[in-house]
């Protein structure tokens, strides 16, 4: 790569935002903005800022709405912006980023890096959007973030070859996650397989979705969610799908977005290419001292059926160590509830 190559990162928004997204950013400090204010600074009628915020709040964001003051969002939520974040990233980073995006509405981040070419090798592509119509988790799920409530983010990358224990792959992302967390403030941990907890509230997950031959290179693309300001109401859907969530704000850790989703594309970046190299090793001990699950009682839901044991935590290769009365038992997948203390 040349010197004038150096800074490879091309970053972008989209191009012509719709007024829900105008009205957002306008919102996004946490302040009182009345309709007539909103009306003139962005250039519309007070009845087009109304449809505004009904897109918004038909989108899963909470907007109050008071007579003589106008309207406002309940926590400040600094919106995603392709330029800030690209300033945050490292050097070796912004060699590799050949491309970063931010868009107000995907249907999925994942998705729509599945649909366009493998990036080269030893690049990557970034994408983030501010809302996710159809975000995905883990077997089927729904990951639910209304605007400025979370983080999604998706990352492409393309590996020579498939590495060695690429099942495992999702763990060194999740303490990849746990790096980037951490040079924010914030000690978390980590629930096997793909999900990020503070305490046992769900702070946020991991997926990944590959695409691979038998034989030559393999691409994977990296989606990680994590909640920032999630409301009341997105707290209240969200424990409604079985899953009591936290976010970074009740974390107390700093309230750039974009500084944390820098954070995250440069410890994926950079934990993809040690990945290729030297598989799960580097990340193995990072991952048992984050382990959630290690000395707890569980069940381990699979195709075979339910089994339950005393989690003693992950091997070499990634999987569930699960002590039963027939023995240690070992999971590559599976579904794990933790079993209330009797």
């Amino acid at each position: 790569m040349t010197a004038g190559q150096q800074f490879a990162v091309t970053a972008r928004a989209s191009a012509a935002p719709p007024l829900a997204a105008r009205v957002f950013a306008q919102l996004a400090d946490g302040r009182f903005h009345s309709g007539e204010t909103l009306a003139g600074e962005l250039g519309v009628s007070r009845g087009a800022v109304w449809k505004a915020v009904r897109l918004l709040r038909a989108s899963g964001m909470d907007v109050y709405a008071v007579p003589n003051r106008g309207y406002r969002m309940p926590a400040a939520a600094e919106p995603l912006d392709a330029a800030r974040i690209s300033a945050y990233l490292s050097g070796a980073t912004r060699t590799a980023v050949r491309r970063l995006e931010v868009l107000w509405s995907v249907d999925s981040t994942n998705s729509m890096l599945l649909a366009r070419p493998n990036p080269p090798f030893g690049n990557s592509e970034v994408l983030l959007a501010e809302y996710q119509t159809a975000g995905r988790g883990r077997r089927g799920r729904t990951w639910l973030a209304p605007p400025g409530a979370a983080i999604c983010l998706s990352q492409s990358w393309t590996f020579r070859e498939v590495p060695a224990d690429l099942g495992a792959l999702g763990l060194a992302i999740g303490v990849c996650v746990l790096r980037a967390l951490r040079r924010s403030g914030l000690e978390a941990s980590l629930k096997w397989p793909n999900d990020v907890l503070l305490g046992d509230r769900k702070l946020g997950g991991i997926l990944l979705e590959l695409r691979a031959e038998s034989t030559g290179p393999a691409s994977v693309v990296v989606g990680i969610g994590l909640n920032a300001t999630l409301s009341a109401s997105a707290r209240e859907r969200i424990a409604a799908l079985g899953l009591p969530a936290t976010d970074l704000l009740s974390a107390g850790i700093e309230r750039s977005r974009n500084r944390v989703a820098a954070h995250l594309i440069d410890e994926v970046v950079a934990g993809l290419g040690r990945f290729e190299r030297e598989a799960l090793r580097p990340f193995v001990e990072e991952w048992r001292t984050a382990d959630a699950l290690r000395g707890r009682q569980l069940e381990v839901r699979t195709a075979a059926g339910t089994t339950r044991g005393l989690a003693c935590g992950i091997d070499l290769h990634g999987a569930l160590l699960v002590e039963t009365p027939q023995g240690v038992q070992r999971f590559i997948s599976g579904e794990v509830t933790v079993r209330p203390v009797s």
